[in-house]
């Protein structure tokens, strides 16, 4: 029952409920609002500021609130995310990438003028200038603006001549200034007046190859201008935020009634040039009085229109060039820019006959200057009516085909438009260059340009063979060497990276041949490289550019021997990156033998004057470095082309490369030594060859290590070899090697230069390589024809010989492993041997004669250890005379017959010499000795009782002394 009233009846929630409209902020909901209470006094709102201390108390308001810094993160972030947006949109048309290049490319060392009324010294730009204050109330705002009107007359300009050109800069800085200082100190009528100013500038073609420059110099001016008037704009449109509607709407309406003030006071403007600068500089403000796209390309069109009436066609150009600037950032539609070129194209014949007048007075600037002058505004003006649009790129390339004297055109057309389009009408271009006459346009450039695009963009594959024949027709017609050389340049990295090697082959036949004639090449070295760099950096295979015909005759060109080493460097450089891992072919072999003996000559020339050099270079404190670190570079480049040079098992032929290559690079120590370690590298692939050939490799590095200049290189070289051959049984061969290796140790300097500068003692190095020596020297078995133990008497003799300081311990620690291998010579068997070699100790089997012998030189090493130590004595090294003395004690224990009495008591002796500098040695030395002693004790105790008994007495007798 409805009427029931504990019947529950459902609520329809359908008709009340109210939804949210949602919308996107980018404002923190928690922002703490500005409210501004608006007054209709009109004296309030001249005022156009804030209270300082209001100003300063609200900061430290929002400050200490929280939710106040919360908001003004999220304020900064959003900001951020947004020009972070910006950023990344594409800045092909950013004039600003086109500013500096255009300053640098159009100097002038001519004087310049400057005429205005606004350059005031360096004190009023600071400060300084009286007449700049602040005006506050609307009655005196008005009136001193009225002033302003009348003050600045034609009676106040000033003329500046003969400025040079930096001097001519600074004075358009000057004047930037000065705009931003006035419209800062409510002087904006002063500020639209230096912008008038400037815009008359544009005017003024006195000096002609300058005027790129002087457009950038000035537009940079009027942009700060329009900026600023922007911005005032916006501020005014904008409102405060806590506003309410109707006042944000009063606000807005107020700017879009001062924004037509602006145009209004432009259009009054009674000079055709700045009124349309002016008003092509503030043409962004047009957003507050209207909000299509149609409106702008109106607004562009008519602006366009007017531009008709500039007479000077350059000055029209870069006019132009400025609208098209200010429009592509508002509008997409090129419509405005299409109707531009119309135009352009009508006055386009007025061009040449400025051109036909400076061919006639070509002091002034040639026509080739002239046209180029026009190329920073064509070029821009044909890129942003094709960026991001295929529309009209076929109707400007036949009107450019139906232009006289197209030239200037096409080479804009060539630079900016898409490579994929110039790529596919490649024939049409190559047509429009062929037929092309422009005066002041050389086809040679037009050619570059068309150069540049196919080789980032190939025409299409069956058109491509058709299209290099035209091209080549054309440039094999220039006889300017030049422009023949300019022009092949750039279609060498066409040629290489879409043909094959018989068309670059021959490029580079027809190469040599053109500069052949007259020595052109003389003038041309630097293309001549291009060329070449270009053609190995796009070619896929440098062995088979290699062994072309037409390479070598056309390294033949570099005839300058600096580039002729350069060329040189660039191909091994080339090779070592990208060549194959090993090459066997003749043809490469030798081209690259060329190429290195090219470098290895250069370096003995260096060789001749480096004593000159080094002299001049220390007269002056510096070091010859350099010239160490070219050696370094070309013999690193020298050694990749050797290791990659491989024939296989015909090793025959690799032993024959390597003794060409040693003939060839003479003056490279370090190639020598790659080559000495190739040669023991094929010993080692040798295993199943004769002994024969292993013998000639040994022979070739025996007859190699003498020709390198540092001794420590010829005997690591000498033992290396001697070790080889010993192990492959050449016993001549190894003595050979160990005899000329000790020899060497007299000529070895007690010290080397390190990479510092520094000198570097090799003492430490001689220890240890002699050392080496003796432990290979265990197994190598004696001469018939030298004697008993022929190289360690040498060995010994070498190290008697040789000067070392009176403090050195080197020799000392020699004469002991010479114990170490005497006592390793007394044992029936030898700890190791090299298979297939009879050593001493088969050879001799443990006769007493050689036994004698090896008793006698031990007792010849322990005299002269004893003189050493005692000269370290008197040297006051007690350190190192107690820890060799240890050293020989032990030698004594472990190997000498201590039940002869003497020999014991040297024992004792030297224990006790040890222990007398018990204080300047480690703490650890001694005990660690005695161990040694019990550890040889507890070993020879079960196998020879009476040694250890004689172990036992001498230790009894030490603790007794």
């Amino acid at each position: 029952n409805a009427s029931d009233p504990r019947v529950c009846v459902p609520r329809c929630y359908g008709d009340p409920r109210k939804r949210l409209v949602g919308h996107e902020t980018l404002e923190h909901p928690l922002k703490q609002l500005k409210v501004s209470v608006s007054e209709n006094n009109l004296l309030s709102r001249a005022l156009e500021g804030t209270d300082p201390l209001s100003q300063f108390a609200r900061q430290d308001e929002e400050l200490s609130d929280p939710l106040s810094q919360m908001a003004s993160e999220f304020d900064l972030k959003t900001k951020r995310r947004e020009r972070d947006r910006v950023e990344q949109e594409d800045n092909t048309l950013q004039w600003s990438t086109r500013r500096l290049g255009i300053l640098n490319r159009f100097t002038t060392n001519e004087k310049l003028s400057l005429s205005t009324s606004f350059l005031v010294s360096s004190g009023s730009l600071d400060g300084g200038n009286d007449s700049i204050k602040a005006q506050t109330v609307v009655a005196d705002k008005t009136k001193y603006r009225l002033e302003q009107l009348d003050h600045f007359d034609d009676g106040s300009m000033r003329h500046m001549m003969d400025l040079t050109q930096q001097e001519y800069i600074q004075r358009f800085e000057q004047l930037k200034q000065e705009l931003i200082q006035s419209w800062h100190s409510d002087q904006r009528v002063k500020a639209l007046k230096i912008a008038i100013q400037c815009a008359k500038m544009l005017a003024d073609t006195t000096v002609l190859q300058f005027y790129p420059s002087q457009f950038v110099l000035i537009t940079d001016i009027l942009d700060v201008f329009g900026k600023l008037v922007y911005d005032r704009l916006k501020g005014k449109a904008s409102g405060d935020p806590g506003a309410s509607a109707a006042t944000l709407e009063r606000e807005r309406e107020a700017a879009r009634d001062t924004c037509q003030n602006w145009f209004y006071k432009i259009a009054s403007i009674r000079e055709l040039l700045p009124r349309l600068y002016l008003e092509m500089s503030i043409f962004k403000c047009y957003k507050f009085l209207t909000s299509s796209c149609g409106d702008y390309e109106r607004l562009l069109l008519r602006l366009t229109h007017q531009l008709r009436g500039i007479a000077d066609p350059l000055v029209s150009s870069y006019a132009r060039c400025y609208l098209v600037r200010m429009g592509v950032s508002l509008t997409p539609s090129k419509t405005y820019i299409r109707e531009s070129f119309c135009d352009l194209f009508i006055i386009y014949p007025q061009i040449f006959r400025f051109v036909a007048r400076f061919n006639l007075h070509p002091e002034i600037v040639t026509a080739s200057s002239y046209l180029q002058l026009y190329a920073p505004a064509f070029d821009y003006m044909i890129l942003c009516l094709v960026h991001k649009s295929d529309l009209y790129m076929l109707d400007m390339l036949n009107e450019c085909k139906q232009l006289k004297n197209n030239g200037a055109i096409l080479m804009s057309i060539l630079s900016s438009f898409k490579p994929e389009f110039i790529a596919t009408n490649a024939l049409q271009f190559i047509e429009l260059i062929n037929a092309s006459d422009t005066p002041g346009i050389p086809k040679s450039q037009l050619l570059r340009s068309l150069g540049v695009c196919v080789s980032s963009c190939a025409p299409l594959q069956e058109q491509r063979v058709t299209f290099l024949k035209a091209a080549f027709e054309t440039i094999n017609k220039l006889t300017d060497p030049n422009e023949y050389i300019n022009s092949v340049e750039t279609w060498a990295t066409f040629v290489s990276q879409y043909f094959t090697i018989h068309e670059v082959n021959r490029l580079l036949g027809e190469l040599n041949a053109r500069m052949c004639l007259g020595k052109a090449y003389e003038k041309h070295y630097a293309q001549l490289q291009s060329i070449l760099t270009r053609i190995m950096q796009n070619y896929r295979s440098i062995e088979l550019l290699l062994i072309q015909p037409n390479f070598l005759p056309y390294l033949d060109l570099f005839q300058k021997e600096s580039v002729r080493v350069e060329v040189s460097k660039n191909i091994l450089n080339f090779y070592k990156q990208n060549s194959e891992e090993y090459t066997c072919d003749a043809v490469v072999t030798n081209a690259l033998m060329y190429l290195g003996k090219i470098l290895n000559d250069s370096v003995k020339q260096v060789d001749l004057l480096l004593e000159k050099i080094c002299l001049y270079l220390l007269r002056f404190s510096l070091s010859a470095l350099s010239v160490e670190d070219e050696r370094r570079q070309i013999s690193q480049l020298i050694n990749v082309f050797i290791h990659k040079v491989h024939f296989g098992r015909e090793l025959e032929q690799q032993l024959s490369f390597y003794v060409e290559a040693r003939g060839t690079f003479s003056n490279l120590d370090a190639v020598y030594v790659t080559l000495v370690h190739a040669a023991c590298k094929l010993c080692t692939r040798a295993s199943n060859k004769s002994t024969g050939f292993i013998k000639a490799c040994i022979a070739f590095c025996f007859i190699t290590i003498p020709s390198i200049g540092a001794v420590q290189q010829q005997m690591d070289l000498y033992l290396l070899c001697g070790q080889l051959a010993l192990h492959h049984h050449c016993l001549g061969q190894a003595d050979a090697c160990f005899e000329a290796a000790l020899q060497l140790v007299s000529d070895l300097p007690a010290a080397m230069v390190d990479f510092e500068g520094k000198p570097r003692s090799l003492e430490r190095y001689l220890v240890s390589y002699l050392c080496n020596i003796l432990a290979t020297l265990v197994v190598v078995p004696d001469s018939p024809e030298q004697g008993v133990l022929f190289f360690l008497r040498l060995l010994l003799d070498v190290v008697g010989r040789r000067e070392f300081k009176a403090d050195s311990t080197a020799p000392t620690t020699i004469y002991l492993h010479a114990l170490d291998m005497l006592y390793v010579q007394s044992l029936e068997k030898f700890p190791y041997h090299i298979h297939g070699v009879v050593s001493n100790d088969d050879l001799y089997g443990h006769d007493p004669k050689f036994l004698m012998e090896v008793n006698n030189l031990c007792g010849q090493v322990v005299d002269t250890i004893l003189l050493q130590l005692k000269s370290l004595g008197v040297a006051q090294q007690i350190r190192a005379q107690a820890e060799l003395s240890l050293e020989l004690f032990l030698r004594i224990v472990r190997y000498a017959d201590l039940e002869r009495e003497s020999i014991a008591q040297l024992a004792v002796k030297l224990w006790l010499l040890a222990n007398k500098a018990q204080s300047q040695l480690d703490v650890t030395t001694l005990p660690q000795t005695l161990r040694s002693v019990e550890i040889i004790y507890k070993q020879v105790k079960d196998v020879s009782p009476n040694r250890a008994q004689d172990i036992a007495k001498m230790l009894l007798r030490m603790r007794n002394s």
